[in-house]
């Protein structure tokens, strides 16, 4: 009996890895194939939206899939966002327009959003104490594999099939998580049905809708100081505030701000806000200093990334695996030391760094990543009852995914603003000279072998060099947010994974 039990939990452990994988490898698969899709169906203007508009939706469902999970089983939202993920993927294969594909993006995401934070969920629910630590180890591994796969993916079906296919490829694989989760897994627990924070929900939503909107379309579509984008960031704080009060008024608050007295859940969630900030910034602007600075010639960035990659899912699994050996303060503090370390190093990059140095320091960063995917989520979630679980696990990764959005857009004025200043003054005016004739304001301008080979060597050095010293010193301030995340994680006291009073109940039993 308890074989059969242990190979039903291990079917349901596959289908929840299945989810996980498509919705965190759904962002980067896209990626390389947008010039594709951009190339067919047109709006070079629009295409960024493709990617916000799952990111703003997978962001704004998080919350409220955790806590509706709650309420009335994690199973059934499961379910539901492999559903709407799966039939979201269909409509973006059948897209004929830029902005039919960002709306069905959109759908994507809602789905998307209930996956991830579920899937952890599920996992610490069904998984016996002793064997938690190894499997949170495996989700946060997967969690890095999709950075390193989803490009190479998304690349090689774009060129050898069609870019149609970087959506139907998660029918299969919907599909499968679909059967494993559907057919085999059994909710042990009851769920009480409470009344639903609809205010909170409305304008948690709003807020974030909001935000994400002036950051994406601040600097590009409109200036910063616009009226349309103040009033969106004025809106975004507006309903922030009154989120935040109705939280206060709800029977059942979609985020409990009791959750927050518990010191390992607080600070849990902002190492994972703070190292969010940082990662974000190496994985965006290492790819481009390889290929603009030193010309690598491997413009694929699953390729260029994948030193990184590699050092996130050794911490992500060995993290796992030490859990309930060490307090999670224990395995964050030496990882974060490495984050720190590493992005520090990378701000002392120079125009004639060797490709090996890049490659040390993208796997100190990545070796300082990796613990936070597995060990936080079991952090956050760590003694709480089984109906305070997904609430506190989505609350979580929507932070996450908040520091990478804010992080990733801050970060862009700042090297923006350093290699525009940069070049203004490297030029001094003369700039006609030869670099007029290329979009210096924009670094990918680099990126092409072949675009490179047009410019005359001396300009070539020149921009080369104005690009390099703006990437290192939009490393110097990300050291800000990864030295934070250093300190939150002092504060999280000496707990390890013991889990709850009916984890050891079970766990004896």
């Amino acid at each position: 009996m308890g074989g059969s039990k242990n190979n039903r939990l291990g079917v349901v452990i596959a289908g929840l890895l299945l989810g996980i994988l498509m919705a965190s490898m759904d962002s980067t698969i896209v990626a390389t194939a947008m010039g594709n899709i951009v190339g067919e169906l047109g709006g070079m203007d629009k295409f960024v939206w493709v990617t916000s508009a799952y990111l703003v939706a997978e962001m704004a469902g998080m919350p409220i899939f955790g806590k509706l999970s709650d309420m009335y089983g994690r199973k059934r939202f499961f379910v539901f966002g492999l559903i709407v993920f799966m039939g979201g993927s269909v409509l973006c294969g059948t897209a004929d327009s830029i902005t039919q594909l960002a709306i069905y993006r959109a759908v994507q995401g809602i789905g998307g959003g209930a996956l991830v934070p579920i899937a952890f969920t599920i996992m610490f629910d069904a998984v016996p104490l002793e064997t938690r630590g190894k499997l949170g180890g495996a989700f946060g591994a997967v969690f890095g594999l999709s950075s390193i796969f989803g490009p190479l993916l998304g690349a090689y079906i774009t060129d050898h099939i069609a870019w149609q296919w970087v959506f139907y490829i998660n029918l299969p694989l919907g599909v499968l998580a679909f059967v494993l989760v559907a057919f085999f897994y059994q909710e042990s627990h009851e769920h009480s049905k409470q009344p639903i924070d609809w205010l909170g929900a409305g304008t948690l939503l709003g807020a974030v809708v909001s935000l994400m909107f002036a950051l994406e379309l601040g600097g590009k579509e409109y200036a910063w100081n616009s009226p349309f984008i103040l009033g969106l960031f004025g809106a975004a704080a507006v309903l922030a505030v009154v989120f935040l009060y109705a939280e206060t008024k709800a029977e059942e608050p979609i985020i409990s701000y009791g959750l927050f007295r518990k010191k390992l859940y607080a600070f849990s969630i902002l190492v994972a806000l703070f190292s969010g900030a940082a990662f974000i910034v190496a994985s965006v602007y290492i790819p481009i200093f390889i290929q603009g600075v030193l010309g690598g010639s491997a413009t694929n960035s699953g390729l260029v990334l994948l030193p990184m990659m590699v050092g996130s899912v050794i911490t992500a699994t060995a993290g796992g695996f030490l859990m309930t050996k060490y307090s999670y303060r224990s395995l964050m503090i030496p990882t974060l030391v490495l984050l720190a370390a590493g992005t520090w190093l990378a701000s002392t990059l120079q125009p004639d760094s060797t490709r090996l140095i890049v490659t040390l320091y993208m796997i100190l960063i990545g070796l300082g990543i990796g613990a936070s995917f597995s060990v936080l989520s079991n952090a956050a979630i760590d003694g709480l009852s089984a109906r305070q679980r997904g609430s506190a696990s989505a609350t979580l990764n929507f932070l996450r995914s908040l520091g990478m959005t804010v992080g990733i857009t801050t970060f862009g004025i700042i090297q923006s603003h350093y290699l525009s200043n940069r070049l203004s003054h490297l030029f001094a005016g003369a700039a006609q000279g030869g670099a007029g004739a290329f979009d210096l304001s924009d670094p990918h301008t680099l990126l092409s072998p072949d675009t490179r080979s047009k410019i005359p060597p001396e300009i070539l050095d020149k921009i080369s060099q104005g690009l390099s010293s703006s990437i290192t010193d939009t490393f110097a301030w990300a050291i800000i947010p990864a030295v934070l995340a250093l300190l939150s994680s002092l504060f999280m006291g000496s707990s390890k994974m013991t889990g709850t009073a009916e984890d050891q109940k079970a766990a004896g039993h």
